[in-house]
């Protein structure tokens, strides 16, 4: 047995469209290194989106009064008066210039400021009266420095000795997120540290050192050792990194910019399996200290007298709405100009907080899942490569299914009370268009969207579309309802009225593993996730 099995992803984010799926194979190579673990949850680290190759096609010619002349710099001199002199002179290998009827002029070493009083002392060596001197630097030495570290691609890149560290970082293609450090980054000379940057200082005030790189100095960026996770009333949630193992709220505060709503905060750490949770007011910001691993999640206690509301899909009207805080589903929907083609029998409702809980949900059993695959013991050296090549295939599904991003959706039936359905800051209200197709999709021989045929089953449109195809999981066919409510239809029990116009069936793959306890969880996740987003995990 060469492998066990092979997976196949395909997502369809349902949300606020009639359900469909494209089907896309996983690449069976493993991760490379940007898809590291933290990067998986969704949440991005403070910086990450720094390198974009803004800065890598870029020269910076900067007038630095500190920069020191060095072999192969150009010097722009203008003489005039008793004697005039234009040229452009480079610095030779002794650190010299040559200027006619003037001579040699040592500059190696020589402060950018100090120049043109350098050169303006030879001249005046000659010509005593009436002899004026403009001199500057008119290009730089090019050098060429490495990068090392965790960045995307080490190697050797080339520049001026003006150009600023971010230039020579993002043509290494940017430090590596969750893996590299953006507040240590060490620049080297001669084996020997000469420079500590904090990229930090850049992303919060713009500010940059001015440095004087030369040829063959190393830019490195060590591992990243201490970071927290950072939410809730917060304008930057992200992973932030600490400057030691650990640091006040309050330095924290500096990059996250709490909302002025933020009154209090909670901060998250863990014993073994034991979560511990301890809430302090925001006084305390400069007490309370934070370390490597902790969640700090800022809370507020306002009351909002408005809510925002979207809404969507088939209607006429605005796209967005402002309703007062405490206003219903009921009261918002018989306001709504429909069209005639609007289904209002199936309006679906879309809530953060919804989908949060799903996100939640779904990461739990991942993590379940990704603890289960290093912990199966081997018992042969052939059974150890298996499962080593197993569990590469796995974490490719973990990481892929981390990025699913539900809906949120509230489910809404027919004999729902809609004026007891309070509306949340940010819902969305979704009015489908009529529909009068059924899609089929998954592990089918031929997915199709079908024209609705009264009476049919689940079984009868299966088989128009050829059939189950191989490796379906027959005990998981999914019937999505137009009103985005998700049915589990056992085949073979044609349940008469079953599927309806705008409906969508979705057969989901089976798990080919003799790894049962894998197979059983891996399984459940995909269920979880089609039930959540209406996406199909094809495996």
């Amino acid at each position: 047995m060469k492998r066990l099995f092979t997976f196949l992803l395909a997502f369809l984010f349902w949300g606020i469209q009639p359900a469909g799926a494209v089907e896309l194979e996983l690449s069976k190579t493993p991760n490379t290194a940007e898809q590291s673990a933290m990067q998986a949850t969704g949440k991005l680290f403070f910086g990450q989106q720094l390198f974009q190759g803004n800065f890598k096609n870029t020269q910076q010619y900067r007038y630095n009064p500190d920069y020191l002349i060095n072999v192969g710099d150009i010097i722009s001199v203008k003489i005039w008066g008793a004697f005039d002199f234009v040229g452009d002179l480079p610095v030779d290998k002794q650190g010299n210039i040559f200027i006619p009827k003037v001579g040699v002029v040592h500059l190696l070493g020589v402060p950018n400021r100090d120049i043109k009083a350098k050169i303006e002392e030879a001249v005046r060596k000659v010509f005593k009266d009436n002899v004026y001197v403009y001199a500057d630097v008119k290009q730089y030495q090019p050098i060429s420095v490495f990068v090392s570290g965790a960045v995307k691609s080490v190697g050797l890149y080339s520049g001026m000795s003006t150009d600023s560290v971010l230039q020579f970082l993002d043509k290494a293609g940017g430090i590596l997120p969750g893996q590299g450090s953006f507040r240590h980054i060490q620049i080297l000379r001669d084996h020997r540290v000469v420079k500590r940057i904090d990229l930090y200082q850049f992303l919060v005030s713009g500010n940059v050192d001015l440095f004087q790189f030369r040829n063959g100095d190393v830019i490195l960026v060590p591992p990243l050792k201490f970071y927290i996770q950072v939410d809730g009333e917060v304008t930057r949630p992200y992973y932030f990194e600490l400057i030691g193992r650990r640091s006040t709220v309050r330095d924290v505060m500096r990059y996250i910019l709490p909302k002025v709503t933020a009154n209090r905060f909670v901060i998250t750490t863990w014993k073994g399996s034991k979560q511990i949770t301890r809430e302090y007011p925001l006084s305390q910001a400069d007490r309370v200290r934070v370390r490597n691993g902790m969640l700090l999640d800022f809370l507020g206690s306002h009351y909002a007298q408005t809510l925002r509301i979207k809404i969507q899909g088939e209607h006429r009207g605005p796209q967005e709405i402002v309703v007062p805080n405490g206003t219903s589903l009921y009261d918002v929907l018989r306001k709504i100009r429909y069209t005639p083609r609007s289904d209002i029998r199936d309006i679906r409702l879309y809530r953060q907080s919804v989908a949060q809980a799903q996100k939640q949900m779904i990461n739990t059993m991942l993590d379940d899942l990704q603890a289960k695959v290093f912990t199966v013991s081997p018992s042969t050296p052939e059974e150890a490569q298996i499962r080593s090549e197993e569990a590469k295939l796995v974490m490719q599904f973990i990481d892929a299914a981390r990025k699913v991003q539900p809906k949120g959706q509230v489910i809404l039936g027919p004999k729902d009370n809609l004026k007891q359905v309070v509306l949340e800051e940010g819902d969305t209200i979704y009015i489908p268009k009529r529909s009068n197709v059924v899609i089929v999709q998954g592990r089918v021989s031929i997915p199709s969207a079908l024209n609705y045929k009264p009476g049919y089953t689940v079984d009868d449109y299966i088989k128009a579309c050829g059939g189950f195809a191989e490796r379906a999981n027959e005990d998981y066919v999914l019937v999505v309802k137009a009103s985005g409510r998700v049915l589990r239809y056992k085949p073979g029990s044609h349940q008469k009225g079953s599927v309806n116009p705008g409906d969508s069936i979705l057969i989901l793959s089976s798990v080919g593993t003799k790894n049962l306890m894998l197979a059983k969880d891996i399984t459940q996740i995909i269920y979880q996730i089609a039930v959540a987003t209406a996406a199909i995990l094809r495996i």
